[in-house]
């Protein structure tokens, strides 16, 4: 049974129901009332709750949590799904998913474990199983060896909060008491006092104390259905209800091509005082400019626009058109009130702006709430926790954040006049913002060009850009396209990550946690650790262009070794990269003749004179091909202790790789004893409380992060005092040990994502094939698909390149789930000893300019570059 509308309610649409870890509780009452508020504003927006039994189709856009009633009138927690059919209906499915998480618990006390906490949380646990998960860090799992969990699943993410709370603490001592116990003392237990002893204690103790560890309790509600049923965005699915069971979801994999959905991008501008940054208190909207799918719109606020504003055109390119509709409305009320309307007329399935989480919603928002209107109850839209401005029914895309992200333009190419030139290729209309109000008054045709200038920029710019990046990636992360949109490259990594583990039957590691206060091995505290990142160099300075002649003095040594191997060199090319067997070639002796005399030329006269070719030198995927040629992953990063307690480590066991990579770290010179020594003082001191009015807390009450914060800080000052400095740096190499048996679901995942991002390269030139060949018939139906198709497998590529750059990054991530300076510190190491020899031989046939972390500038001679056409038996050939 679901929840049918009565009434309008203000509620906190952003998350329906607490996450995971989030703390916070609501009581039934008001989760009820914000399901009810939920609903309605998804019906102002088309998007009724699928109830009948007949299948419908639809394409995936957007997804959130909620709560339903199930057959006992008790409020569950589930997903709402919104889809889009091809003929552009709207429908949103509801999916009920137990949420739960994992508990690891000592041997041979699981069920105990299950039947106390069952009673103990009656009523809230809805069911414990036991599960067995593999483990990458269990001590012989190679052997195939899986821990136990016990899962426990709730109705709610409500109940699931309020149990993790009570067993959190008591994981923790339990964890912090295995660490300060030594093992002989298991031993003596087991071993001297004898299995009947132990089975007695098992029903003394407080079962409390058998769970030792909890997993998998920090995943995003929505994140955990997507992940274990596989429904991602930008998918299409087909739908079908059951009765009275849950929907049924499943994938549609014939259906690719995306459906148009109704995009609206909006920009305002605001009055403001001279040589202020405007407030929303004080000041007034002008206008709002928007455009909806390539039409255009310009709001005016006659009370401070002087005249009105006729419809009028701006089209800054021919392929960017822009026709404007104006409104002039008296005030400013009529103004926003025209916007709203508007809004719930088109029903908009995605937002977009340009920094409106920080400027455009709050000041809409504030103005709205001083003339009685409430901006959440009229479209739907309001702040979150994280300081967003977000909607259920509708996405909302500030296209700043791509930018940052994902632009790669320089800090200060940031603003959206500067993206426009950048990626618009087209010079905006720029206004002086103190010279705004003055042509309000008298000059508005003037401000009204500059006005929807923004709104053309930010939706041309999302439509080219953003959209087609944000969806494609989508299908492969399990998050809503504003998460995918605002989360950082390391968490969308991990939540792929995540995906892969799940299906590989995996159990997720716990977060990183800060080791607080860490000493080195000769007792300093380490202030910090890193690892030295990739190689760069500048060789030569100066202004080097392809017209200006450039001295040579090159090894003739060098061109004879190139000589001996063209042939060598050339069947490879052929063979494997261009997968063309030799047999089918035609001009292989002609191009291989032609390569000998040039290089033969180049041999005998090594010093020359001449405009050089000027071109990068890449390594293509250079740290993801280190990642899979070595096996290099974090649970495969091995001490002493995992390869002892291993069957396979053996005498001539070839399972181990020695790899070495540069350690820095900046520690404190004070000693070991001189440290404890401080910690001994500070045991006697009293420090203020963080509570205003709070008593003064002795230093073993604090938090270990407050006596970890104290303790630095303590002894920075007697540093200072004593030594002269505060810190010193060291660098030195060291050996990690690479287990090449581990489980190789991370290197699996990198190595489908680079194959897969190949593959979606090679179909952008199909359809870009297609393409040409539609424009030469003139097919315009089969121009726009063909288009469409190119649009979509370059995003997907991109996307692809996108998630295969961070697997390296991301090992280094505070507070990632799978970390490892260790892998970090090898791959750049790696890296830089190939980009170094790499040099070494361009050094001795060119001019090496410069060295960045995957490429070398060079420049070289005319002689050397050219370009050569194998023919084959085939009607392609290959370059």
């Amino acid at each position: 049974m679901v929840l049918q509308n009565s009434g309008k309610y203000k509620a906190d649409r952003g998350q329906s129901g607490s996450e995971p870890g989030s703390g916070k509780e609501d009581s039934a009452e008001k989760r009820l009332q914000r399901s009810l508020a939920n609903d309605e504003i998804d019906i102002k927006y088309g998007f009724d709750r699928y109830k009948e039994s007949a299948e419908r189709v639809g394409w995936l856009i957007n997804m959130h949590p909620a709560d339903i009633l199930d057959e006992d009138k008790r409020l569950v927690s589930a997903v709402d799904y919104y889809f889009i059919e091809e003929d552009g209906k709207r429908f949103k499915a509801t999916l009920p998913f137990r949420p739960y998480f994992l508990l690891a618990t000592k041997p041979d006390t699981a069920r105990e474990v299950a039947s106390f906490l069952t009673k103990r949380f009656s009523g809230r646990i809805k069911s414990v199983e036991v599960i067995q998960k593999e483990d990458l860090d269990l001590p012989n799992h190679l052997l195939g060896l899986k821990q136990l969990y016990l899962r426990l699943s709730f109705l709610s993410v409500e109940d699931l909060t309020k149990v993790k709370r009570e067993i959190n603490p008591a994981v923790r001592k339990n964890k912090e008491r295995e660490k300060s116990s030594e093992a002989y003392t298991t031993m003596l237990s087991s071993h001297l006092m004898g299995d009947d002893f132990n089975e007695d204690s098992k029903k003394m103790v407080d079962q409390m104390e058998n769970i030792i560890d909890i997993r998998e309790h920090d995943v995003p509600y929505h994140v955990r259905v997507s992940i274990d049923l596989k429904i991602n965005i930008g998918h299409w699915y087909a739908v079908r209800g059951r009765g009275s069971s849950p929907v049924d979801i499943q994938p549609r994999e014939d259906l690719v091509d995306r459906p148009d959905p109704v995009v609206l991008a909006y920009d305002i501008e605001t009055t403001k005082l001279p040589l202020k940054f405007p407030d929303a208190q004080t000041d007034q909207i002008m206008m709002i400019s928007y455009m909806i799918d390539g039409q255009g719109y310009l709001i005016c606020n006659r009370e401070i626009i002087a005249q009105d504003v006729e419809d009028f055109e701006y089209t800054p390119r021919p392929e960017f058109e822009g026709p404007f509709i104006v409104f002039n409305e008296p005030d400013e009320m009529q103004t926003i009130q025209r916007f709203f309307d508007h809004i719930i007329e088109v029903k908009p399935h995605i937002f977009v702006t340009y920094n409106g989480d920080m400027f455009d919603w709050p000041f809409v928002e504030t103005r709205a709430a001083f003339h009685g209107l409430d901006m959440s109850l009229e479209i739907g839209f309001q702040k979150d926790s994280q300081g967003e401005y977000k909607s259920r029914p509708a996405c909302h895309m500030d296209a700043l954040k791509w930018v940052k992200r994902d632009s790669y333009l320089p800090v200060g190419s940031q603003n959206l006049k500067a993206v426009a030139k950048a990626k618009l290729r087209y010079d905006p209309v720029e206004l002086d913002p103190e010279d705004m109000c003055r042509l309000a008054s008298e000059e508005p045709q003037v401000l009204s060009n500059y006005s929807v200038s923004d709104a053309v920029a930010t939706y041309y710019l999302y439509m080219k850009y953003v959209h087609p990046f944000i969806f494609a990636l989508c299908t492969i992360i399990p998050m809503e396209p504003d998460e995918v949109l605002r989360k950082g490259s390391g968490t969308l990594c991990e939540a792929l990550l995540m995906v892969q583990a799940y299906h590989a039957n995996i159990v997720y590691p716990n977060k990183q946690e800060t080791v607080w206060n860490k000493l080195t091995d000769d007792g300093h505290v380490l202030d910090s650790e890193t690892y030295v990142g990739g190689h760069v160099e500048a060789l030569e300075s100066g202004v080097f262009r392809a017209d200006i002649p450039c001295r040579f003095r090159m090894v003739p040594e060098a061109f004879q070794s190139l000589i001996d191997n063209v042939e060598n060199t050339m069947k490879h090319a052929i063979e494997v990269e261009e997968k063309i067997p030799m047999e089918q070639v035609t001009n292989f002796g002609e191009v291989c003749a032609d390569i000998v005399e040039r290089l033969s030329m180049l041999r005998d006269c090594p010093n020359r004179l001449e405009n050089p070719i000027i071109y990068h030198l890449d390594v293509g995927a250079m740290y993801p091909n280190i990642i899979l040629t070595n096996r290099l992953q974090p649970p495969a990063i091995v001490d002493e202790t995992m390869c002892a307690a291993c069957d396979f480590n053996k005498p001539g066991a070839v399972c181990q790789r020695k790899m070495t990579w540069m350690w820095r770290g900046e520690y404190m010179p004070a000693s070991r004893s001189e440290y404890h020594r401080i910690q001994q003082q500070l045991e006697n001191e009293k420090f203020p409380s963080s509570f205003p009015g709070g008593q003064p807390q002795p230093f073993h009450r604090l938090t270990r992060e407050e006596q970890a914060t104290i303790e630095k800080k303590r002894l920075s000052e007697y540093c200072r005092k004593a030594y002269k400095k505060i810190h010193s740096t060291r660098m030195e190499e060291r050996l990690a040990t690479i287990c090449q048996r581990e489980n190789s679901f991370y290197v699996d995942t990198v190595r489908a994502f680079r194959d897969r991002r190949y593959e979606f390269k090679g179909l952008v030139k199909v359809w870009k094939r297609k393409l040409s060949e539609a424009e030469e018939a003139n097919d315009a139906a089969e121009i726009k698909r063909a288009n469409g198709m190119v649009v979509l497998y370059d995003s997907l590529q991109l996307a692809h390149k996108c998630i295969l750059n961070s697997f390296y990054g991301y090992v280094m991530r505070k507070g990632a789930r799978w970390y490892s300076m260790e892998m970090a510190g090898i791959v750049c190491y790696t890296g830089a000893h190939i980009i170094t020899k790499a040099r070494e031989i361009v050094e001795q046939i060119g001019r090496p300019l410069e060295l960045d972390t995957d490429g070398i500038w060079c420049a070289s001679q005319p002689p050397f570059h050219r370009d050569y056409v194998i023919k084959h038996q085939t009607t392609k050939k290959a370059r």
